[in-house]
């Protein structure tokens, strides 16, 4: 069943207006016409459905976002699968993704990004105390309502202690531009891994650009790795800047010892007028996007981050009122990933006594040749795998974009480097996108660069 305008789901979902579109599936605005409740629902794109791998992930974000009952992580309701579709029914969050707002504002002021970070953290420690790991905190899986909370999204990839991952040990997930040095050298992900990636969050709305950057996925990756970040901008109170820095510690022991340590430090650095006045100014941020993407809903009543608190009554509130305003505006900026840009898979480490992983001593290199010949036009889920077993470190790349039922959709056309490799050298996948909105496209020469971004259209203006 293809989405579309008044089709139903699951025989109450009724689908209104599409929200975004993304490398896995869409997300639709849709009524719940059994209890008149209106809802996100995230649809699997159909070529999708016959693959094991992905319909499986698809099913695991439902039942990782189902763990944690918190306010600061966006509710699911339901998972369903339907006349050839699979589908996740989600809490309609108004308000907007962080990714658009620092897409018009750059960046953000201090006090701003405290009440981010606060908000985040306190909601990571939930998920990490029901032994969930994000792996993908991004500017584009954090929704800012309009009223200043945060809503965390996106479970697709989490990972849960002490239970079978989907992805093979050394397999890394997450989006390179947030990923944490041990996910880059195919660790197991930990609590810390999400305080890293909320400290490239922080640094990126304070400095208005991110820390680590690079001609390719792989050259970033090797930053996050390597490299110390730059200093924050000197108009940057040095009380925020030191915790931000304190996160991006290439070693997980050297960052705060946990989510909830770092919301305490970012909260005692915040006066409560101060965070009334960071609320309000990002909510004027929020509707400045909805005069031109916005979806009308009735308000949804969101509780307040910290409940042994009193109660504060938001400015917003009054202005509402003398307005006569009876609803508000609301977009969904839900990330849609699967196989995610930018994944890196390194050869799988070995156990040691003490559990740690390391990698498998060897006496010398083995040579492994790859021709773009004997990988061209093959899924690159396959490809990375054959290498992986090689003992390559795989990067895999999101390319050129083209039609959803295009044959070539998924499949590798351009690799590097190429020849004669060594065990643990990188490579880097690139393969073709499905897209609803793509024209068709001929097929590439190897000199085609990948296209750069974070994600290709897997959340709005990303």
């Amino acid at each position: 069943m293809i989405p579309e305008v008044g089709k139903v789901y699951g025989g109450r979902y009724k689908l209104i207006s599409r929200i975004a579109i993304g490398g896995m599936g869409e997300v639709w605005q849709a009524q719940d016409e059994i209890i008149l409740r209106e809802v996100a629902i995230k649809i699997l794109k159909q070529e999708f459905m016959g693959d094991p791998g992905f319909l499986e992930r698809f099913r695991t974000e439902a039942k990782h976002a189902a763990m944690v009952n918190h306010e600061g992580i966006a509710n699911v309701f339901d998972y369903g699968e339907d006349s050839g579709s699979a589908y996740l029914v989600m809490e309609l969050v108004p308000g907007d993704s962080l990714a658009r707002i620092l897409e018009k504002e750059k960046k953000l002021d201090g006090v701003k990004v405290l009440e981010i970070i606060a908000q985040t953290a306190r909601a990571l420690y939930a998920a990490h105390e029901a032994g969930l790991v994000h792996r993908d905190i991004k500017p584009g899986n954090l929704l800012i309502t309009p009223d200043g909370h945060v809503k965390i999204t996106d479970f697709g990839i989490a990972r849960v202690a002490d239970q079978v991952s989907l992805t093979a040990t050394g397999q890394v997930m997450g989006t390179v531009q947030y990923l944490a040095p041990e996910q880059a050298t195919g660790k197991p992900a930990t609590p810390s891994t999400d305080i890293y990636s909320l400290g490239i969050v922080a640094y990126e709305a304070l400095a208005g650009k991110r820390p680590f950057t690079g001609e390719s996925q792989m050259a970033i990756a090797m930053a996050q790795i390597n490299e110390a970040p730059p200093a924050l901008p000197d108009d940057v109170d040095p009380r925020v800047a030191n915790l931000v820095m304190s996160c991006l510690a290439k070693k997980p022991n050297q960052r705060p010892e946990s989510a909830l340590a770092l919301a305490k430090r970012a909260e005692a650095m915040m006066p409560t007028a101060a965070k009334d006045e960071a609320a309000t100014q990002i909510l004027s941020q929020v509707r400045v996007s909805e005069a031109t993407t916005a979806i009308r809903t009735a308000p949804i009543q969101q509780p307040a981050l910290q409940p042994s608190k009193p109660a504060v009554v938001w400015p917003w509130i009054a202005l509402i009122v003398v307005l006569g305003l009876t609803a508000i505006s609301v977009v969904v900026a839900i990330i849609t990933t699967s196989l995610m840009p930018g994944q890196v898979i390194s050869p799988s480490p070995t156990a040691t006594a003490s559990g740690s992983a390391s990698p498998t001593p060897s006496a010398s290199p083995t040579s492994v040749t790859v021709l773009l010949s004997e990988i061209e036009g093959r899924n690159v889920a396959e490809v990375a795998a054959e290498l992986l077993g090689k003992g390559l470190l795989v990067i895999q790349t999101p390319g050129e974009l083209v039609p959803v039922d295009d044959p070539r959709v998924m499949q590798v056309y351009d690799a590097k480097p190429l020849g004669q490799l060594k065990s643990g050298d990188p490579i880097e996948l690139i393969y073709w996108i499905g897209d609803a909105n793509a024209t068709p496209s001929p097929t590439p020469s190897s000199s085609v660069e990948p296209t750069p971004s974070e994600s290709p259209s897997t959340e709005p203006a990303q």
